[in-house]
């Protein structure tokens, strides 16, 4: 089968498309033929050799998929061959099978196609846990998402809506996807390339801050984005995209009770029972229509190289998904 994998550390151009033999499942294993696999800036950053955890060499990226069960392990009890599932594994999203956990994998709902379901595991457990479990959004509570046009974005500011905020202040780089995130619910409409925008924060939260920030650029975006919070608020990290880590005094958070707080998915996903529920309940979200999946782009598996500059260079929006049979 073909694979996208990197045997070192650097730019876009150490992805390489490689022939490797399919894995064989073995005990809970489930191996899907997979139909479309999703594009995370975790990916590029376990490229760069930056991610949280270290990562091994050589290396296939990618920890979503959505696809057709064709083989099943001896003791698997939950799918059966031939199932349409999605699901998500700790690598090897970025090829023509891939081999996961049957805890891992749910059916895909009635009406949903293959690109829309691979768009939503990482980036809806993301969004739903850094507002409810770590973010612990409360009813009518100001809330300040950054880079919301992206694929956590569009879904942060939906369930920040859906869970009772009361002013969702959504920032981009550009009026098109400002306005993407106008229409899926934001209050406030915030350019964070313009000098000062964190005044036009201030000002829409009359002069108090918000409860709640998700951050994920890093950098003079981190700086700014504690200006922004109001007494006892509170900023969940969930990334470094702009690859400049800041440095802050913990006691500078004293004066207003503040709180920053780290958000990382994988230690969350091995509770195999919450991840489950938290996907079914996202699902059924989508399929009332109470939330919209944004699959912004899709691309051949071959041309991986270019998705992760592309998304690097903050040209993307929404969700971005290779396909092994574009």
């Amino acid at each position: 089968m073909k694979a996208i994998q990197f045997r070192e550390f650097g730019s876009p151009n150490v992805l390489e498309s490689v022939d490797i033999n399919i894995p064989t499942p073995r005990g809970r294993e489930v191996l899907i033929e997979v139909h479309a696999s999703a594009v995370n800036y975790a990916d590029t950053a376990r490229r760069e050799g930056q991610y949280v955890v270290k990562t091994p060499l050589p290396y296939i990226p990618g920890s979503e998929v959505a696809g057709i069960v064709t083989e099943i392990g001896e003791d698997v009890t939950r799918v059966r061959k031939g199932d349409r599932v999605v699901a998500m594994m700790d690598s090897g999203g970025y090829a023509e099978f891939s081999l996961t956990d049957e805890r891992s994998v749910i059916p895909l709902p009635y009406g949903l196609d293959f690109k829309e379901a691979a768009a939503i595991p990482v980036q809806g457990l993301s969004a739903y846990h850094i507002l409810k479990t770590l973010g612990r959004l409360q009813q009518g509570e100001a809330v300040l998402i950054h880079a919301a046009a992206g694929g956590v974005g569009l879904l942060a500011v939906q369930m920040a809506k859906r869970f009772g905020a009361g002013k969702v202040i959504a920032t981009a780089s550009t009026e098109e996807k400002l306005h993407l995130a106008g229409d899926m619910g934001a209050d406030v409409l915030v350019n964070y390339t313009q000098d000062g925008w964190e005044a036009d924060v201030l000002e829409a939260t009359n002069g108090k801050g918000v409860n709640l920030a998700l951050e994920m650029a890093g950098g003079d975006i981190f700086y700014k984005t504690l200006k922004c919070l109001d007494y006892f608020g509170r900023m969940v990290i969930y990334g470094v995209a702009s690859g400049e880590q800041s440095r802050f005094y913990p006691s500078s958070l004293m004066a207003k009770n503040q709180s920053v707080i780290g958000f990382f998915l994988p230690p969350l996903m091995k509770d195999a029972e919450l991840t489950q529920k938290t996907l079914h309940e996202i699902f059924h979200y989508v399929a009332t229509g109470e939330l919209k999946v944004t699959v912004g782009h899709v691309f051949p598996l071959e041309e991986v190289a270019k998705v992760h500059s592309l998304m690097q260079a903050r040209k993307t929006v929404g969700k971005v998904i290779l396909q092994p049979k574009f």
